[in-house]
C-alpha cells in the first residue's frame, strides 16, 4: 500500500485548477482577435509540439513534483530492532576556581570544549549532563540527543549565579539518584579537582552504590587569576588570589575503578578517556523496538517530472505521417 510521508503537499494539487484555467485562457487570445475561418490560415505552421500540449505537458510535470514532495513511500512490513547503550553520567564543575585564566579562555570554557569533543568519541551511549559547585544543577537527563546536549551546554551561562566552592559529594549523590537501580554507575566529570584536601567520604560513598569515576582534571599546578568587573578576585588582604588545579581528586578515580586525566591540548586526550570507559563497560541489552520498513518511491515521480519540463520547455518535432 502506497502512503505519503508529507501528504499536505498533496493540497497543491488543487492550484493547478486555477493554472490550468489561466494557460488556456492565455492560449485562445488569438481567438479573440480572428475568426476561426482566418485563424489557421495566419498562424504559422510548426512541427514542433503546440503551444496546447506543452501546457498540458507543464501542468503533468508540476504535478508530478507536487506528488515527488509528498514524498510516496511502499509499506514493507515491520522489523523488531534491539538497541544496546551505556548510560554516562556527565558532570561540569561551575565553581568560581573554574574561571581561572590559566587555561584559555578559562577552565569552565574549555571544559565545555572538551565535552563537546566527548560526544563525538561516545558511541551506543546515554548521556545525562549536570552542572556542579556546592550545589548540583541538573541540564539534563540521560538522552542520546546530543545535538540537544550541545544545545544546552553552549548556553550555560553563570552570570547570575555566586558559585563559590565544590562539593563533590552532591555530584555523587545527585548521579546516583539518575542511574537509580543501575548496577555499574558511570561518572564523568570535568573540574579543576575542587579545594578538598583528601577525598575519603566521596570514595566511600561511591564505592557503597557502585559509582566508577572518570575525572579529567583542568588547570595548571601554577595557577591562574579569576577575573570580574573590577579587574581580578582578590582576598581580605588585598592580595590576588591565585588558584591552582588539584590533583588529589585523583584518588577518587584509581580508588573507584575509574580513571583520571590531566587537560592537554590535543583534541584526541578526550577520546581515550572515552575509549577507557567504552572498552570497560558493556552495552546492556535495551527492550527491543518495533519499526516500519517503508521503502522511498518519490524518485519515480521526480524523474518524470523532470522529462516532462523538458519536453514542454524545448521544441519536440512531431513525427510526420506518410
Amino acid at each position: 500500500m502506497i502512503t505519503f510521508n508529507n501528504s499536505e503537499f498533496l493540497w497543491l494539487l488543487l492550484l493547478l485548477i486555477p493554472l490550468g484555467y489561466l494557460l488556456k485562457s492565455r492560449g485562445d487570445e488569438l481567438s479573440g482577435v480572428f475568426s476561426k475561418e482566418v485563424l489557421p490560415k495566419i498562424r504559422l505552421k510548426s512541427s514542433a509540439l503546440s503551444k496546447k500540449w506543452r501546457n498540458i505537458l507543464m501542468l503533468i510535470a508540476i504535478a508530478l513534483t507536487v506528488v515527488a514532495l509528498a514524498r510516496p513511500q511502499i509499506d514493507n512490513g515491520e522489523i523488531k530492532v534491539k538497541s544496546s547503550f551505556i548510560n554516562v553520567v556527565t558532570a561540569i564543575d561551575m565553581s568560581k576556581s573554574m574561571f581561572a585564566n590559566d587555561v584559555y579562555p578559562n577552565r569552565f570554557e574549555f571544559a565545555k570544549k572538551k565535552f563537546f569533543d566527548s560526544l563525538e568519541y561516545f558511541k551506543n551511549t546515554k548521556i545525562a549532563l549536570m552542572g556542579f559547585s556546592t550545589r548540583t544543577f541538573l541540564i539534563s537527563p540521560l538522552t542520546q540527543d546530543f545535538n540537544s546536549l550541545k544545545f544546552l551546554a553552549k548556553n550555560l551561562n553563570t552570570d547570575y549565579l555566586n558559585l563559590k566552592g565544590t562539593d563533590i559529594l552532591t555530584v555523587l549523590k545527585s548521579s546516583n539518584e539518575l542511574f537509580g537501580e543501575e548496577k555499574k554507575k558511570i561518572l564523568l566529570m570535568f573540574t579543576d579537582g575542587s579545594d578538598q584536601r583528601e577525598f575519603s567520604k566521596e570514595i566511600a560513598y561511591a564505592k557503597e552504590h557502585n559509582i566508577v569515576v572518570f575525572i579529567y582534571n583542568i588547570g595548571t599546578t601554577k595557577g591562574g587569576v579569576i577575573k570580574d568587573k573590577n579587574g581580578v578576585i582578590k582576598d581580605k588582604k588585598g592580595d590576588i588570589v591565585v588558584v591552582k588545579r588539584n590533583d588529589n581528586i585523583k584518588e577518587l578515580a584509581i580508588q573507584t575503578g575509574g580513571a583520571f586525566m590531566t587537560y592537554s591540548l590535543a583534541k584526541d586526550d578526550i577520546k581515550l578517556l572515552v575509549d577507557t570507559i567504552q572498552n570497560s563497560f558493556k552495552a546492556k541489552e535495551e527492550q527491543s523496538s518495533t519499526i516500519k520498513d517503508r521503502k522511498e518511491l518519490f524518485y519515480y515521480p521526480l524523474a518524470l517530472a523532470i522529462l516532462f519540463y523538458i519536453m514542454s520547455l524545448f521544441s519536440i518535432p512531431k513525427r510526420k505521417g506518410v
